[in-house]
């Protein structure tokens, strides 16, 4: 195409750019007026240029998204009809939840393994049971979404103890692969920021290759959940990738890609006025797909107070059906390159996340800072100034805390309990409590209906 219409216009510098925007500021401060200061410290300026970018190298998967569908196993049968279902739907993943061994046999009939990611989150940890369901496999789709460290966070305890899981995770690590899943999604969902979710991420996944050594490194995969931020979420994802490629090259290893799995945070969603849901997901998820994410298990609108249904999920599946098929984002992780903006915040993510990894591995590591509660300690610090400023109308959820509804009744349409159940088992440490924002507000208004 022909360059003559922009060779018609004079090249302008950002210092001139700059010096306009002065003039028109007629006196006012530039800086306090127009720089933006993010809760995780970094500045956003007015605008960006050709010399903001950054060139990042990121390896990112040539073979497009995988779209998950996410079934709790309840009846093998039951499970094994609804993967197959969402399969035939336009699925190409699926993520199996269980609490309890099932005959895995059931659930996998007719599901071809080869070709389709498997994914397996277990509420137990039974290494006889990863090793039997692995040689049934066979397969390098498969994943087993395992995280002692992880379930120590979420739940304050150790599945048994701390030998006894690190002997059964050392008997699966010996003879599986992908099956390690450093689960970080539980720090967007309590309120960490981003730049507390990439260094707690890699800190974590550190804490796996101190006691296993670099071997482990290409077994280990990852889980994030991607919140309402739409270009931070892009750039925090391209930034993990970068940070975890620089950990593993501090230890020699070169050459192993990072698979993430991604959902969108319940931290914003929201039991009245739900339908707005789906546009905080359609967002969430174009955040994970330009920002590279591998696999994208999408979020029902109403998954926060109904049981699992048809509709739901099939709404919930199509939302991702649309951007990768009619909007043409199959393969499009890699399209931010280039984009001034979300490369320049991917730089400062990564440096400022890189400072707060460097001052945990002084500390003793994450899981020393763990048992100290300072990771806990620092995560509330951070949400409770999400939640003032949710409180006050600084943040804002259409619909919630903006523009209610006041006719929208919601108490006979519970299902499913939408609010943090009080504790009362014994933990060794305290453990990190994922709360959605609208809480609060929903069980004042749940009161007064």
């Amino acid at each position: 195409m022909s360059k003559y219409l922009f060779d018609e216009f004079d090249k302008v510098s950002p210092k001139q750019w700059k010096q306009k925007i002065q003039v028109d500021l007629k006196g006012a401060d530039y800086n306090e007026t127009l720089l933006w200061k993010t809760n995780e410290g970094i500045t956003v300026k007015p605008f960006y240029t050709k010399k903001d970018q950054t060139h990042q190298e990121i390896d990112f998967s040539k073979n497009g998204f995988n779209i998950c569908q996410s079934i709790f196993i309840d009846d093998e049968i039951i499970a094994n009809q609804s993967a197959i279902d969402a399969l035939q739907r336009g699925a190409t993943a699926i993520e199996f939840y269980a609490n309890s061994v099932f005959n895995y046999k059931k659930v996998l009939e007719n599901i071809d393994t080869s070709s389709t990611k498997i994914y397996f989150n277990f509420g137990f940890l039974s290494s006889d049971f990863v090793l039997e369901i692995s040689n049934f496999i066979n397969s390098k789709n498969s994943f087993f979404n395992i995280d002692i460290i992880g379930n120590l966070a979420k739940t304050g305890n150790w599945f048994s103890n701390s030998k006894e899981d690190y002997n059964q995770l050392e008997k699966i690590v010996s003879s599986t692969d992908n099956c390690i899943r450093v689960g970080s999604s539980i720090y967007q969902n309590a309120g960490a920021n981003s730049i507390q979710q990439l260094a707690y991420a890699l800190a974590h996944a550190n804490e796996y290759l101190n006691h296993f050594g670099e071997s482990v490194a290409e077994k280990i995969h990852f889980n994030f959940s991607v919140g309402s931020n739409y270009f931070f979420e892009i750039a925090k994802l391209r930034a993990f990738r970068i940070l975890w490629t620089s950990l593993l090259n501090q230890y020699g290893v070169k050459n192993t890609s990072t698979h993430i799995f991604t959902q969108p945070s319940f931290r914003n969603k929201t039991l009245y006025d739900y339908n707005v849901n789906m546009l905080r997901t359609t967002s969430e998820c174009m955040s994970a797909i330009l920002g590279g994410a591998d696999t994208i298990s999408n979020v029902a609108y109403d998954e926060i107070f109904h049981k699992p249904n048809e509709f739901g999920e099939r709404i919930s599946r199509n939302q991702l059906l649309i951007l990768q098929q009619e909007s043409e984002l199959a393969e499009a992780q890699n399209i931010a390159d280039g984009a001034y903006y979300i490369e320049a915040i991917t730089e400062q993510l990564c440096e400022k996340a890189l400072e707060i990894f460097k001052l945990i591995e002084q500390g003793g590591g994450f899981l020393k800072q763990l048992n100290e509660g300072i990771i806990q300690k620092k995560i509330a610090e951070s949400a409770q100034k999400e939640q003032e400023q949710f409180d006050s109308g600084e943040l804002v959820l259409l619909g919630t805390n903006k523009i209610p509804n006041e006719n929208d009744v919601m108490k006979n349409d519970l299902e499913l309990f939408p609010f943090v159940r009080p504790r009362t088992e014994k933990t060794i440490i305290l453990p990190i409590i994922p709360r959605r924002l609208a809480e609060k507000l929903e069980q004042e208004r749940l009161e007064n209906e």
